[in-house]
């Protein structure tokens, strides 16, 4: 009778600690928090790895300008937007979006449509 018991009472202890443990990883501090950080640390790594491209990218490009007097001499002709004697340069408008905003909407009530009279 005493080991049956024994047996009931480290049942309900390990039922007991299982739904504290099973609360604990459901509560707001459990898995949902843990899987927040691994999408925050897999974020992190992205941008990281950009900057890291970044970095190599301007690396290259400064060790391409400190070798090359032709890059130098595009580079900053580029930045001034100097020209040689002789050369012409086309400054070219850039193409213009269609704002959606400022167009009137087309599924609107017709009779709103300010369309001109044929008289």
């Amino acid at each position: 009778m005493a080991s049956s018991v024994r047996r009931v009472l480290i049942l309900i202890a390990f039922a007991l600690v299982g739904a504290y443990g099973l609360s604990q990883l459901r509560g707001p501090q459990g898995l949902p928090a843990v899987r927040q950080q691994w999408q925050e640390i897999r974020q992190l790594e992205e941008e990281n790895a950009n900057l890291q491209r970044e970095n190599d990218y301007r690396r290259d490009r400064i060790k391409k300008l400190e070798s090359s007097p032709s890059e130098q001499e595009l580079e900053i002709r580029k930045k001034l937007k100097l020209l040689r004697p002789g050369e012409t340069s086309f400054i070219l408008p850039e193409p213009s979006k269609p704002d959606q905003s400022k167009q009137p909407a087309q599924d609107s009530d017709p009779s709103a449509d300010p369309a001109p009279d044929s008289k």
